[in-house]
């Protein structure tokens, strides 16, 4: 009986920091500009281009909140004009591997649907 509370409060736990991780990830864009900054320093016209669909006002938000969260780092340089680039924190950096299964679940989900559409038409 008390391995049985045990398996409840781990699940209550381990749902209670998903909606941790949830509410600071939360949105369509944030896990999009992690893993971009996963890879490499980019400033906010390239995040701009890079994250398909996003607008300005939208991803100032969410790299505003990001920054909040210490998942990235924005350095402003003393260039002329003044540059800003947006880095991966250390911190952030841990999120990569969640970023890599998430990619790969949604290859795979991807051609499971691409394959059940090819097999609908079939019938």
């Amino acid at each position: 009986m008390e391995q049985e509370f045990d398996l409840v409060k781990d699940c209550s736990q381990k749902i209670l920091a998903i909606s941790d991780t949830m509410e600071i990830l939360n949105g369509k864009w944030k896990m999009s500009i992690i893993a971009c900054l996963c890879y490499k320093p980019m400033r906010y016209s390239e995040l701009l281009k890079e994250v398909k669909g996003i607008s300005g006002k939208m991803l100032s938000r969410e790299l505003k909140d990001l920054e909040a969260n210490e998942l990235i780092m924005r350095n402003v340089q003393s260039t002329a004009p003044v540059s800003v680039e947006y880095t991966i924190t250390d911190y952030g950096q841990s999120l990569k591997d969640l970023t890599n299964v998430i990619a790969d679940w949604g290859f795979i989900h991807r051609k499971r649907i691409i394959a059940g559409i090819k097999s609908s038409f079939k019938n």
